[in-house]
């Protein structure tokens, strides 16, 4: 698929927004806010964002108003990405199926075009076939339901989100975001995605394998949290950071350390670390022309090797791969 947008005065990318009976409003508002408001260097809108019904009739949303879009399932016909917001109800979660028309407007779809669910929309494209021997996530809680609904597919319960080239699927609301602003790296790079994210004041990139959080207490306002230690660390990557030195700058113990820094991240302070460099790493490949000598110094991997080992183990791809799907070329 050619790069989604006007790189050059194309149009804009089409993307069709399915809302179903059940459809959890603020899922089916978050394509707009974040696939609809990303513009090119010259202000021009990159993806054209457009809701559709299976028969253009209003929608009951899941959060006690209804829906009534402009189009019906005919917009499918012309979409380039297809979003399927989450659900709540219906035979997909119930009985693992869909309508045979839901199931053929889908099928066409994924013949042509992008699909992307969000949270329990993974369950309606799983129904529609459309997810069998993939891997994908879903909600956390919609984990066992899934699994006994859809063994077929290669459920991963713990992810944020999944990205299985034209079939792309994402955990709850705030993974639905990643998942979006992840449609924006991918199709434009960083910087785009980066001014979507300031935009609607987000995080601007959490990687799809980061678990979900499920339950985690929320720490304390006491001033004896590791935040601070973690800005630290984000100025200081570059540097040789063991576990002692992060426990050393947040004056605490060793053991106290890593309880408080998984209590508030969910994390080993090592997997943290990893993550962060992998980040660094990824913006530098994709904002400079810095050989990957440099990019693995300045990511603190220390060596090529070591980038090269922990950018396939997140990504599956080299750094020199990641540059050239990642970094557009100018002009």
């Amino acid at each position: 698929m050619s790069t989604p947008g006007p790189a050059g005065g194309g149009e804009p990318h089409e993307v069709a927004v399915l809302a179903l009976d059940g459809v959890v409003g603020l899922e089916l508002g978050l394509p707009h806010r974040l696939l609809g408001i990303a513009e090119d260097d010259a202000g021009r809108p990159l993806y054209r964002v457009r809701v559709a019904t299976l028969d253009g009739a209003p929608v009951r949303t899941a959060d006690g108003f209804w829906v009534h879009p402009e189009h019906d399932a005919s917009l499918l016909d012309r979409a380039e990405t297809v979003v399927v917001p989450g659900v709540e109800g219906g035979p997909a979660l119930s009985d693992g199926c869909v309508p045979d028309e839901l199931a053929a407007v889908l099928r066409a779809a994924g013949g042509r075009a992008r699909l992307v669910s969000l949270c329990t929309g993974a369950s309606v494209l799983a129904a529609a076939g459309l997810l069998d021997g993939r891997p994908a996530a879903t909600h956390w809680r919609d984990a066992d339901r899934f699994r006994r609904l859809f063994p077929s597919v290669r459920l991963d319960p713990d992810v944020l989100f999944v990205d299985d080239g034209q079939v792309l699927t994402s955990a709850g609301v705030a993974a639905g975001i990643d998942l979006l602003l992840h449609l924006v790296r991918k199709d434009h790079g960083s910087e785009v995605a980066n001014r979507v994210a300031r935009r609607n004041v987000v995080a601007p990139w959490r990687d799809g394998g980061q678990s979900q959080f499920t339950e985690r207490p929320v720490p304390s306002g006491s001033g004896s949290g590791t935040a601070a230690t973690r800005e630290w660390a984000l100025a200081h990557l570059a540097e040789p950071l063991a576990l002692d030195d992060l426990a050393a700058h947040a004056r605490t113990s060793v053991r106290t350390f890593t309880r408080r820094f998984r209590q508030e991240t969910g994390l080993s302070p090592s997997r943290w670390l990893v993550q962060q460099r992998v980040a660094r790493a990824r913006q530098l490949l994709e904002t400079t022309d810095a050989p990957v000598e440099r990019v693995a110094a300045d990511a603190g991997f220390g060596t090529t090797a070591s980038l090269r080992q922990h950018l396939h183990a997140a990504l599956g791809v080299s750094p020199l791969a990641y540059r050239r799907t990642y970094r557009r070329p100018t002009g």
